[in-house]
């Protein structure tokens, strides 16, 4: 072995030095990078439109229904969110989209394609120049793709013959696909991404977004969830799982009830919801009307259970703890929480117990709801429709109430909003929340999002 010389002795001792300076700057580039959000579009069984259905949230409507049709006869629970088709106010259409080739956009696209045109227009970004459209991206997931598509493909090649498959199927069926079609129809040529973490994906998209800006590759992008997942099949795995709720049949708009001593499961749900993040300088430039700031990040793994996760609510701790680090906040200036509580016995008191351990005293100060008992649970867009409720929250000061929430589960003593919407009035300035999504494989996001204060 050769001789350690001076120079490299020096090399050596100085290391962790320049590692203290590396990180130091890189956190004032971070720092120096703050994002926001400038537009917001949304499809779910509650309406199609981000004020629409914020309305109808505080209004305390629940837009879930019965499941009808053959296909679902043999399946117990009969609740669903769906999204309303029609051409009335809040009613999904296809009017005023880009011009699509019907043929390689699924169900969920087109709701994504929705949701993405009102965030944009709301945004007010539709970029015409090379260079803005090379610093626009698209981060768009999704939780499941159209299990139908590969059923009703794999029928035809196994009856007749592999020339019945349309050259169409694997375009449809790829996770990437409603991020492509964004990108596509906006011309947008920044970072395409697209993420499947299950129920975690609206948000880590969101997430992921919010790096790829704070990082600089990018200036705006589309973000969050899209899934159309309401069909025999899937309804079938769940209910296998015995994941749904099925005491409630006879009456859906109950059936969704985080946090309630009654709850039974959740209720698959359908739709979309697209935030456009922004750099906040460039934000500026263009006079942009600006709703919230993302302040950080936080991502952690159960490593416990394939679906279920561990009983002492540590992996979302994990995951609000990040959040917090990332923002470079105190637990004590979180005062509101919109949580992931589907509506499961298990899910909902693990993620109240993880509140409790983090945040101690300070827990019973913290306003925590879930939007699920109005929404259901629309598995890869949750998070991403949680993230703009919660947006509208930090904007509003409004706080909307946990539909259905009766009687509070025991052995946890949260500030619950029930039985009606509660307005915030900060004790600091600004106004900062989290909202959690946590997904099967032991998944878990934690976003932190702040009212935006010049």
């Amino acid at each position: 072995m050769a001789p350690t010389t001076n120079c490299s002795r020096k090399k050596q001792l100085n290391l962790p030095l320049f590692q203290r300076k590396l990180k130091r700057m890189c956190s004032s580039i971070h720092q120096s990078r703050r994002v926001v959000v400038t537009g917001l579009g949304v499809v779910s069984c509650l309406g199609t439109g981000m004020h629409f259905v914020w309305d109808q949230l505080l209004s305390g409507t629940s837009g879930i229904t019965n499941i009808k049709g053959e296909a679902f006869e043999q399946i117990p629970s009969k609740v669903v969110g769906l999204v309303r088709h029609g051409n009335n106010p809040g009613e999904f259409n296809l009017t005023g989209l880009p011009t699509i080739d019907g043929r390689a956009v699924t169900q969920m696209t087109q709701y994504c394609l929705r949701a993405a045109e009102e965030a944009l227009t709301m945004a007010k970004w539709k970029p015409v120049q090379d260079n803005d459209k090379e610093r626009t991206g698209v981060c768009i997931g999704t939780g499941m793709i159209p299990l139908e598509e590969v059923v009703n493909a794999g029928e035809l090649q196994r009856q007749f013959h592999y020339r019945k498959i349309s050259p169409w199927f694997i375009p449809r069926i790829l996770i990437n696909m409603a991020a492509a079609h964004v990108s596509l129809a906006y011309g947008f040529k920044g970072p395409n991404h697209s993420v499947s973490t299950a129920c975690t994906t609206g948000l880590h998209s969101i997430g992921d977004a919010f790096r790829f800006i704070r990082n600089g590759d990018a200036d705006v992008i589309v973000a969050g969830g899209c899934e159309s997942s309401v069909t025999p099949l899937a309804m079938a795995g769940f209910a296998r799982m015995r994941a749904l709720s099925t005491n409630f049949n006879a009456t859906p708009q109950v059936s969704s009830r985080p946090f309630d001593k009654a709850r039974d499961g959740f209720v698959m749900s359908e739709g979309a919801a697209l935030l456009v993040l922004e750099e906040l300088d460039h934000a500026r430039q263009r006079n942009a009307h600006i709703y919230a700031e993302i302040l950080g990040y936080g991502l952690s793994s159960d490593a416990k259970h394939i679906t279920a996760p561990p009983e002492d609510g540590r992996g979302a701790q994990r995951c609000m703890e990040a959040a917090l680090r990332d923002s470079h906040l105190k637990p004590e200036q979180i005062e509101h929480i919109n949580c992931h509580a589907t509506s499961t016995p298990l899910g909902d008191s693990v993620e109240s117990r993880a509140i409790q351990s983090l945040f101690k005293n300070h827990s019973s100060n913290i306003l925590v709801n879930s939007t699920k008992g109005a929404t259901g649970h629309l598995l890869g867009a949750a998070g991403s429709i949680e993230a703009a409720f919660t947006v509208m929250s930090v904007y509003t000061g409004t706080v909307p109430a946990t539909l259905n929430l009766q009687t509070p589960m025991t052995g946890c003593d949260l500030n619950y909003v029930l039985g009606s919407n509660i307005t915030w009035n900060s004790k600091f300035n600004p106004r900062i929340a989290l909202t959690n999504s946590f997904g099967f494989g032991g998944t878990n996001a934690s976003l932190c999002i702040s009212e935006y204060v010049v």
